[in-house]
């Protein structure tokens, strides 16, 4: 099991004092469901957070944040020497323009516990560590750098010895040595590269692919996905694949010859080649109402866009499910109703549909989920821009109400975050100001 326990961030983008997302559960309150937490050996944490704010306040650079983390991890054995690191600091204030930026994550590998971060900037990789945190929370370094060289515990982290050296100044150490294969690095490469994943929820093309494999092959997690686009109600009674081979694209009746030469032989590459096409089947029925019959559709020419999108993020959706791994999710509410939003949260927090204690972290305008019974206090976090347009993040639970009580779990949660009560809306100034 891999479980993320807290990921913290430092002048990336607009956020530029040092914030994080705490995925633990809070021990001084006992808000409902309690079903939200899972545990992971001795280790409870929160499966779900949601984060809300206003327009540009900064939620979606969370989610770039830990899309650029893992991207780093993932790309570090293969930058070239000299090549740039992708560098985006906070640029509203001249100390921060060029200082680094960092990106430290909290998690769990089965059962052990590691702290893994690293700063830098566009051309150094300014610090490096590994951390291992014991069951007493003492913690043991397993290495560290700084811009005078690398530090290794041979007795902690022997497969790091000897290799100090071979690390260039714009290449992480981590990932050089699970290359070289060192037994722990390699564990937390694995958990870099295929535990965690990104998706925009604006953008979501593509995606279908992931879904359309997950038919095809009868993949683990199907017959749940479709099982629940039964319970939704979507509209159709079935989907399938139907597979044929590329015989070349159809184009407008207008299109220039130039242009069509052009296409015809980019697509030419592609001719034999398997394509997957999604059916989804619906009732045809008689003047009476009667069914007479089922009848197979071509899935992007019958069904909404919102339809399409759920479709699309299905595949990723179950396949975390299936896995027990975490999923990021940037404007999960875009194009579907929120009722559907809830469903997918449900997905998450119900350990019936969850077993494998897998979790979610998105970004909502949805204030609907504030009132379904769905979250706890702890999980509820916002961001805000302050008057220097630098993004401030905190949990629910961080906030003080002018009678300086905390916001009371009985409470109107969606009434009071949209009164501002807890700040993290739009303020709109009047039309005749």
């Amino acid at each position: 099991m891999n479980t993320l326990l807290r990921f913290t961030a430092q002048n990336y983008r607009s956020i530029c004092n040092q914030h994080s997302i705490v995925l633990t559960p809070r021990n001084n309150i006992t808000d409902q469901p309690k079903a939200n937490i899972a545990t992971n050996g001795n280790t409870k944490y929160l499966k779900t957070i949601v984060i809300y704010g206003a327009n540009s306040s900064g939620k979606s650079n969370w989610v770039r944040a830990i899309n650029q983390m893992c991207r780093m991890v993932r790309r570090s054995n293969k930058r070239d020497p000299g090549e740039p690191l992708p560098y985006e600091p906070f640029k509203l204030d001249e100390t921060s323009s060029s200082a680094p930026t960092l990106f430290e994550a909290e998690f769990l590998i089965e059962e052990e516990h590691f702290r893994y971060g690293f700063s830098y900037d566009k051309t150094n990789i300014y610090s490096e560590w590994l951390c291992k945190i014991l069951s007493s929370e003492k913690e043991q370094n397993l290495f560290l750098r700084d811009l005078d060289g690398i530090g290794v515990d041979a007795t902690l982290f022997p497969e790091g010895i000897d290799k100090e050296t071979l690390t260039t100044d714009n290449r992480l150490f981590m990932p050089l040595v699970a290359q070289m294969n060192g037994t722990i690095s390699k564990s937390i490469l694995g958990f870099f590269f295929g535990k965690i994943n990104t998706l925009s929820g604006l953008d979501t093309d593509g995606l279908e692919e992931i879904t359309k494999e997950m038919l095809k092959d009868q993949k683990p997690g199907v017959d749940k996905m479709k099982s629940f686009f039964l319970r939704t109600q979507l509209g159709f009674s079935d989907v399938a694949i139907r597979k044929s081979k590329f015989e070349g694209a159809n184009y407008p009746a207008d299109i220039p010859d130039e242009a069509k030469k052009l296409l015809d032989a980019l697509n030419s590459n592609y001719i034999g080649e398997e394509v997957l096409r999604v059916e989804s089947m619906h009732g045809i029925y008689d003047a009476d109402g009667t069914l007479i019959e089922k009848k197979s559709f071509d899935f992007d020419d019958m069904e909404s866009s919102g339809t399409q999108k759920l479709f699309q993020l299905s595949g990723p959706i179950f396949d975390t499910l299936e896995q027990g791994n975490i999923l990021v999710i940037d404007e999960l509410d875009a194009k579907m109703h929120p009722l559907l939003s809830q469903e997918l949260v449900r997905l998450f927090n119900n350990p019936e549909s969850n077993p494998l204690g897998a979790q979610l972290i998105f970004t909502t305008h949805d204030t609907n989920l504030l009132s379904a019974g769905l979250l706890r206090r702890d999980q509820i976090w916002f961001t805000e821009k302050d008057s220097q347009e630098r993004t401030d993040l905190y949990c629910m639970m961080q906030l003080k109400l002018p009678d300086g009580t905390t916001p009371r779990r009985d409470g109107n949660i969606e009434r009071n975050y949209i009164q501002g009560r807890y700040g993290a809306i739009p303020y709109i100034k009047p039309y005749n100001d």
